[in-house]
């Protein structure tokens, strides 16, 4: 095959290099518009893991570069006023200009053609190639000529930052945050060679524009950086590269995301790689080492399936599906560094304490788990515990080992839960005429045996029409109450765990079949009980053309629901819960006037968002006063509609703020199922930025909720700091003693079982570890 890599940089070159090893006879040529051997930029960074991936297909370009590169285990944080420092980490730090040259060098021995000092405008200008490899960065030309056919999705992002060098020489990947009059500014720096090191300033727009930097020529902008990080540069100066620099020196980070890859075109078959397809934040150092994965999957695939030209269409629809998922992957962690940064000034800078700001910065990409710091460095990782523990109230001696974070006590008024642990409210519509049985008896005293520190019974109803469905149980007759009662009494005298009870109002969403009688679906005359009006902020239908319309509430209606929540408030009391929440999500009564999706009054509980919280906190301040003050109170808060005009992230921190101001302890913060229109975005932990947001801004305890399924999960959030809690809802439905199999499972035998149990603990323990041990030997 003819084949033209369009940019010199690390995909292309690299590509080049490989796809000549493939096969000699492959006529390989890279044009690049720069001069020959004079290329720009500081140092680069990159993983261990992609070096060994390197060694693999190309021994001899991985020693050129291993003999050239500054590698280091350490992370050190430079924050107000302290030095803390992680090892473990493995960081690969080489020149840019080192790092090419060193490429342009193996393909010339291979026998690839390097083309300088060209610029290139359009594919056309190769109609006899088979492939061209279109690796000509962010502003991709290529890209630009076909995006109806590549789709591109380019997003610029908010923070400034300037890529500076120093002669200053740094032993660790080093984050140094410098507080201003104007705010926080941070810098990346890592050493490359033996003379230099990378020194990237970043700041947010509007502390950029508050210094002035944007009048600000390059020579006063590095003057400036200069001044800010004199402290950490210690009279050595910052260095500019002129004619990589552009305009003013600052630049905004453009993340790119295309939805196709390549295309046929002519004669011709075109693919993006390297920055032309994806772009990732150097918050963790990848756009290289998706460059050269970019590079290395495509020989597999041509390798694996053929390349000839014929080949080319099944080839490059299988580098695509491979390559995007594992390209999306590191885009999705770079993308949570990259927001991290771009936030923590107002969200951590001034909350978090240096042990806990450390924590959370090596955390911030979601990839790194605290087990996997604990692999990276033990002994940092166990000092930080301990540090944890004591702030938790849960002092450890020297001796002692350091308790994992989710397994210390939290207290909230009169109330200390034993860990951090909750089982969410989980509906099981097993009630009858909302009267909890034996069902409820056994389920939530299971799971109260079950080691967690907090059991919550599912959402309980204020009234008959407020239930969801006829087997959801209420708290508005002196029966349920005493059945209630019962489970309290028994939770109490068996388990050292707290329940809580979470009170709510379906509105809109409620007269429906069970669960496993049709979802949402409205009741028909086959089931046991006829359908009830509804009542929501405005007049609704959650099911277009299946479920029954609601009726706007007047104030006659909200003076009676708030009358029923007072009294099952009372009714609660007297059961003896040690908790309260009220439920204000999901699109049910009270969620239904928080969102602008579902309230379209134009009275005055209607319009802005102060106006739509109006009825929810008139609830809230009633069930308050109605509820022992020595008792906490939470409230669940849908943090996101997941549709365009509805409640955001931005509004739910305005929430928070209301309901704290009101009294609540605490806000539990799940998102979405008020429309069915909404599009959520899921996956592991998927919500825990909603608490973490609401934490820091809204400065109010949170619970997180979404996707929690082990501990490594629980220990990340809760030693981070994104929340207080963790709900665990589907895991503790597979397994009642979910929190004592993590427990075992990560090696922490202090958690008390059942007396009755007690007997099966260590031989459980010993059978998780035998099993671990075994696992681990299979893997090496």
């Amino acid at each position: 095959m003819k084949v033209v890599c369009i940019g010199g940089g690390p995909a292309g070159l690299y590509f080049g290099l490989l796809m000549k090893q493939l096969n000699a006879d492959h006529e390989v040529t890279v044009v690049e518009r720069n001069r020959p051997y004079d290329t720009f930029g500081w140092g680069v960074v990159f993983s261990d893991a992609t070096m060994e991936t390197m060694r693999v297909w190309d021994r001899t370009t991985a020693d050129r570069i291993e003999s050239a590169f500054n590698h280091w285990d350490d992370i050190e944080l430079r924050f107000k006023g302290r030095v803390l420092r992680s090892g473990g980490h493995g960081f690969v730090g080489i020149g840019r200009k080192k790092l090419l040259n060193i490429l342009q060098a193996r393909c010339e021995e291979v026998g690839v053609k390097l083309e300088f000092d060209r610029e290139i405008a359009s594919d056309s200008e190769f109609p006899d190639a088979d492939l061209i490899v279109a690796a000509d960065g962010i502003s991709s030309r290529i890209r630009g000529r076909h995006q109806d056919v590549f789709v591109p999705d380019l997003v610029t992002r908010p923070n400034r930052y300037i890529w500076l060098g120093t002669e200053k020489l740094y032993d660790a990947f080093t984050f140094d945050f410098v507080e201003t009059e104007h705010g926080w500014l941070q810098a990346h720096i890592y050493k490359f060679d033996e003379n230099t090191s990378t020194f990237i300033v970043e700041a947010p727009e509007h502390v950029w524009r508050a210094h002035g930097l944007d009048q600000a020529t390059p020579d006063e902008s590095v003057a400036f950086c200069e001044r800010v990080f004199a402290d950490n540069l210690q009279g050595e100066k910052l260095m500019t590269n002129s004619r990589h620099l552009p305009g003013s020196g600052w630049q905004n980070f453009q993340r790119v995301k295309c939805e196709k890859w390549w295309l046929h075109n002519g004669d011709s078959h075109v693919v993006l790689m390297g920055d032309a397809v994806h772009t990732a934040h150097f918050a963790i150092g990848s756009g290289t080492k998706l460059a050269l994965e970019d590079a290395i999957e495509l020989v597999r695939q041509l390798g694996q399936h053929g390349d000839t030209p014929a080949d080319l269409p099944n080839v490059l629809t299988h580098y695509q599906e491979v390559r995007s998922v594992d390209a999306l992957r590191l885009q999705n962690a770079a993308w949570n560094a990259m927001e991290w940064f771009e936030v923590c000034g107002e969200r951590y800078c001034d909350q978090l304490e240096p042990e806990q700001f450390m924590y959370s910065m090596l955390t911030r990409s979601q990839r790194i788990s605290h087990e996997n710091l604990r692999l990276r460095d033990k002994g940092w990782l166990e000092n930080y515990e301990r540090w944890f523990d004591a702030r938790a109230g849960l002092p450890r001696t020297a001796e002692e080992p350091s308790v994992p974070p989710m397994f210390t006590p939290y207290a909230a008024r009169s109330v200390t839960l034993k860990n951090r642990i909750v089982v969410s409210p989980m509906a099981q519509y097993s009630a009858v005429h909302g009267v909890p049985g034996d069902f409820h008896l056994v389920h939530l005293g299971a799971r109260a045996q079950g080691g967690a520190g907090l059991v919550f019974a599912e959402m309980t109803c204020v009234s008959a029409t407020g239930r969801i469905t006829p087997g959801c149980p209420g708290l508005y007759t002196d029966e349920q109450r005493q059945a209630w009662q019962r489970i309290v009494g028994w939770v109490h005298d068996n388990t050292d765990a707290k329940i809580g009870m979470q009170l709510g109002h379906s509105g809109a969403k409620g007269s429906t079949r069970r669960m496993w009688d049709g979802t949402d679906q409205p009741l028909t005359p086959e089931d046991d009980e006829p359908n009830w009006p509804l009542i929501s902020a405005s007049p609704q239908q959650y099911l277009t053309g299946q479920s029954q319309w609601s009726r706007e509430m007047t104030r006659a209606d909200m003076d009676e629901v708030t009358a029923e929540f007072v009294v099952a408030t009372q009714r609660t009391a007297e059961a003896g819960f040690d908790w309260l929440e009220l439920h204000c999500a999901h699109g049910y009564l009270l969620s239904s006037f928080i969102s602008p999706l579902t309230n379209q009054r134009t009275d005055e509980y209607g319009g802005s968002l102060p106006n739509r919280l109006r009825y929810p906190l008139e609830v809230f301040a009633a069930v308050r006063a109605a509820w022992p003050a020595d008792l906490p109170m939470s409230v669940r808060i849908s943090a996101h509609d997941w549709v365009e005009g509805g409640i955001t992230p931005a509004d739910a921190v305005e929430i928070a703020k209301r309901f704290k101001d009101a009294g609540a302890d605490l806000i539990d913060c799940s998102s979405g199922q008020v429309t069915k229109q909404e599009q959520p975005t899921f996956g592991r932990m998927w919500q825990t930025p909603f608490a973490d947001r609401v934490r820091q801004e809204a400065g109010i305890p949170t619970i997180a909720v979404g996707a929690i399924s082990e501990a490594d999960h629980v220990n990340s959030i809760v030693a981070a700091g994104r929340a207080d809690l963790c709900a665990i809802a589907r895991p503790h439905l597979a397994n009642p003693s979910w929190t004592l199999t993590e427990a075992a499972k990560i090696g922490f035998t202090e958690l008390g079982w059942p007396k009755q149990y007690r007997a099966a603990k260590r031989q459980f323990e010993a059978n998780i570890q035998r099993q671990q041990a075994a696992a681990a030997a299979g893997k090496a």
